[in-house]
């Protein structure tokens, strides 16, 4: 997809910056220097893509090769989705809107059972084969990894390889092998059993899929020595690269900071978690490292967050020294720290002091079950009473939102586990200090899924009905002030409890709904489960076979040619264990458990020993002088790719881009502080500038010419600064009451016989609808001050913005002149500064 057909989709989607692929630390190299290319497919959105880590390792490590172009791509949205198709246009990766089917190798993160439809509309929308049997030399090695390639049999029929555990050592590996194998000129074949060799490469082709006597799968190699796939693992996490200078997302990503990964593996040993198996052994990052990646990644991006994350983050060994220096670090520069995986028991007070330093962010407790039988059925080792005294102090620290998440449907649960839960929240509601505010708790619930590598591998999953009779038991009993009760959709459930536990002829059902129109079936919005049913009545599958019936211990896994490391042994074991209310010790402070993951010389926990702590260090008082600072008027830009940035994202991308420049700003006082800076107008997406202001108070040091080099240097494309002076007062000037529009249509015209009628009409009503659905009726008459063509596709326009008579220039246009909104989405519409728009000059005649 060229640049300029990109420009004839974006004006008419949702979020248009998230396909921009200029963001900041973005790579983009010449596919003529290059020798390999690789597109790194999420089958998801891309506020949701950009907030995995995985993608971003990746792309790190495939880039820092000369030789290597890694480039991204999202599951676009049905809008995009739709405008392809109507253009016959093939999806494109994000750096050199190169069409996928053009790179080398495509590979898929599979993060999520409910994005798999969305896998195959990528790759129909790329013109690329479904089945990999279909594919041959003219189109991209297609393959996968992930946590969902542990089982990987549903999809198998789709991935030339799959990648099965950690993939920084593995993903060059196989570049290598391809570069080599391309040199060689081999052969398709050749070159996947090159790859079948190396550690945690799995060739679905290289088995073939049989029936037993009762219809259930078997897999026969189909070469000697090759029955089973060991996952990959970095030994020590510590000897593979990090990103220092990750993609800083455009828009609004649902993880919107900097995140670290401090720690890989959990050996808590809860029972429901696949992660805490398949991510064996705990490989902790040292804490020097995590200070110079933060420092380096924090200078590269400008985020004013960072989110330390692990499986359990509060068992890291040091974790207490690490956020002690980490602060010391972030608080200066109001940079909060948050550990978004704190278990009970781990969540001290000194802590919670410590994180709260800068700003609270979220505070998260997942009890999992509300009785203690269950808990320690599922083997989540934490009281009742540890539970209570970790919110009772997050509640005296100053914490006023507290989130508890929640199963239903875990083996031998009664309805007095879920009497227990209704009873542990209610009692956690009426905890901390009374008369300090507010306070409230969110309830999140889930239905549990048996998931495959786990001592719940063989358990029934309850039903549909069941788990939507469970989830109305207690949303019933959790009403009231101060608790809001939130719940994954059950029929969301049961469909991830399929794809969990699927086989290979299942690949057959993901063809038909993908061909029915499913899409983000994660997303409540978007997920249609009556086309699920017709589809699998299509295909005869019946989903209790794989949800709601239990597997004996002796039955043929589909997943059992998977090796997880951890023996089935011993989930066998855990499983006896789990029946009989018996828990497991974490081995991390104890004996081993005889997992089997370990063989104590290559593979084997990689912990960093707590130092003596560091006493905690009260927030200290922010005295800010108000004659230390001057405030400066700043002017900018905002042209071409930029229109397509909202007022926020605009503002975000600003602010970023003064913390990377090195730029210090003040920041307001109080709980949540934030950079004092005031735009002079919010501009709507799609809308251009010749000149915009926004004011900022910066240090004395700092002069106005060294702002603007600096700054300039860290924007992306088509936003730039002009000039930087300081203000004349202390005070934002007044701002203008008229806006000034050059308007050029790209298709229609503007018909002189409409103007002529506008303007010789004494009033003309136009009703306006805000956001809230409220409606109004605003004068036209009042609002445009000035209107004259140019030529018959362009005019030049001045508005009314003063309170009361404020419309949309768009909105005027196609009132006006009876312009569909995709003419004027398509549109180009400058605002004029006044001192411009006062002498306007014709333009050349289209």
């Amino acid at each position: 997809m060229s640049r300029q057909s990109l420009e004839d989709i974006l004006p008419l989607i949702r979020h248009p910056s998230h396909y921009l692929g200029s963001e900041i630390n973005a790579v983009r190299k010449d596919p003529g220097r290059v020798r390999l290319r690789v597109a790194l497919a999420f089958p998801d959105l891309y506020e949701i893509g950009m907030s995995h880590v995985g993608i971003q390792i990746l792309y790190h490590i495939l880039n820092a090769r000369e030789e290597i172009a890694a480039e991204r791509v999202f599951a676009p949205g049905l809008d995009l989705e739709a405008a392809l198709r109507a253009t016959n246009t093939p999806l494109c990766s994000l750096e050199t809107r190169t069409p996928l089917a053009d790179f080398d190798i495509l590979g898929f993160s599979l993060l999520y059972e409910l994005t798999f439809t969305n896998i195959l509309n990528m790759l129909g929308l790329s013109g690329i084969p479904l089945y990999a049997r279909d594919r041959d030399d003219a189109h991209p090695l297609v393959i996968a990894g992930g946590p969902c390639t542990f089982n990987p049999e549903p999809l198998a029929d789709f991935f030339d390889a799959m990648v099965v555990g950690d993939g920084e050592e593995v993903v060059i590996e196989l570049a290598e092998t391809w570069l080599q194998w391309r040199e060689a000129r081999g052969s398709r074949q050749e070159l996947l059993e090159r790859w079948s060799r190396r550690q945690g490469v799995y060739i679905p082709s290289f088995f073939e899929v049989r029936k037993d006597a009762r219809g259930r799968q078997e897999l026969t190699p189909r070469f000697s020595g090759y029955d089973a796939v060991h996952k990959a693992l970095v030994s020590d996490l510590n000897q593979v690269p990090y990103p220092d200078r990750p993609v800083v997302a455009f828009g609004n990503p649902v993880h919107d900071r900097l995140s670290l990964e401090i720690c890989r593996g959990c050996t808590r040993g809860c029972r429901f978690c696949q992660a805490g198996i398949i991510y064996r052994p705990v490989r902790e990052r040292a804490p020097e490292n995590v200070l110079s990646l933060a420092d380096c990644a924090l200078g590269s991006t400008g985020y004013e967050d960072i989110s330390l994350l692990s499986l359990s983050t509060g068992d890291y060994g040091a974790i207490q020294v690490l956020i002690d220096r980490l602060m010391g670090r972030c608080e200066p520069d109001n940079i909060a720290v948050s550990l978004p995986s704190l278990r009970v028991g781990t969540l001290t007070e000194a802590l919670m002091a410590q994180i709260k330093r800068v700003r609270k962010t979220g505070f998260t407790v997942a009890p999992e079950a509300g009785s203690q039988r269950l808990r320690k059925m599922i083997n989540k080792n934490i009281t009742e009473q540890a539970l209570e005294d970790t919110v009772r102090s997050a509640f005296e620290l100053g914490w006023r939102h507290i989130k508890l998440y929640f199963m239903i449907g875990l083996p031998t649960e009664t309805e007095a586990d879920l009497d227990a839960i209704v009873g542990l929240v209610r009692r956690l509601q009426r905890m901390g200090p009374r008369g300090r505010g507010h306070k409230d708790i969110t309830v999140s619930v889930s239905t549990f899924i048996p998931k495959a590598h786990t001592p719940f591998q063989w358990c029934p999953q309850i039903s549909l009905a069941e788990s939507k009779e469970k989830v109305g038991f207690l949303r019933s009993r959790l009403k009231g002030q101060g608790t809001r009760f939130k719940w994954q959709a059950p029929e969301m459930s049961i469909l991830e409890g399929l794809w969990a536990r699927g086989d290979r002829p299942l690949g057959r059902l993901l063809v038909k709904a993908y061909e029915m129109g499913c899409r983000f079936d994660g997303w409540s919005d978007h997920f249609q489960y009556a086309r699920w049913q017709r589809a699998m009545e299509a295909c005869g599958v019946d989903v209790d076979v794989y949800t709601t019936r239990g597997r004996d211990p002796s039955e043929p896994l589909p997943w059992d040619h998977i090796d997880c490391g951890v023996s089935k042994v011993f989930l066998q074991q855990e499983w006896e264990k789990a029946l009989g209310v018996t828990q497991t010790p974490d081995c991390r402070h104890g004996e081993c458990n005889l997992c089997g993951v370990c063989d104590f010389d290559t593979v084997k926990p990689v912990t960093f020993e707590a130092e003596t702590p560091v006493k905690v260090r009260h927030p200290p008082q922010r005295r800010i002088d108000r004659r230390s600072y001057n405030k400066l008027d700043v002017s900018y830009v905002k042209r071409g790719p930029a229109k397509y940035f909202g007022h926020l994202e605009l503002v975000k991308i600003f602010m970023r881009a003064f913390k990377r420049a090195g730029i210090p700003l003040r920041f307001t006082e109080g709980f949540h502080p934030a950079p004092k800076v005031s735009f002079e107008s919010a501009l709507p997406v799609g809308i251009e500038s010749a000149e915009e202001h926004f004011f900022v108070d910066v240090p004395l040091h700092v002069h106005p010419a060294s702002l603007l080099d600096g700054v300039n240097q860290q924007l992306p494309d088509g936003l730039k600064i002009t000039a930087c002076i300081p203000a004349l007062d202390r005070s934002p000037s007044k701002k203008s009451d008229s806006f000034h529009y050059t308007v050029t249509l790209k298709e229609g015209a503007f018909s002189e016989t409409k103007l002529k009628d506008f303007l010789n009409s004494p009033t003309r009503a136009f009703i306006k609808t805000d956001r809230k659905g409220r409606v109004k009726t605003i004068d036209l008459k009042d609002a445009v001050v000035e209107l004259r063509l140019v030529s018959p596709r362009t005019a030049h326009m001045t508005l009314n913005v003063s309170a009361g008579r404020h419309v949309r220039c768009s909105d005027a246009l196609g009132d006006i002149f009876g312009l569909s909104n995709r003419i004027l989405k398509l549109a180009t519409i400058i605002k004029r500064p006044h001192h411009v728009a006062s002498k306007w000059e014709p333009q050349h005649p289209d």
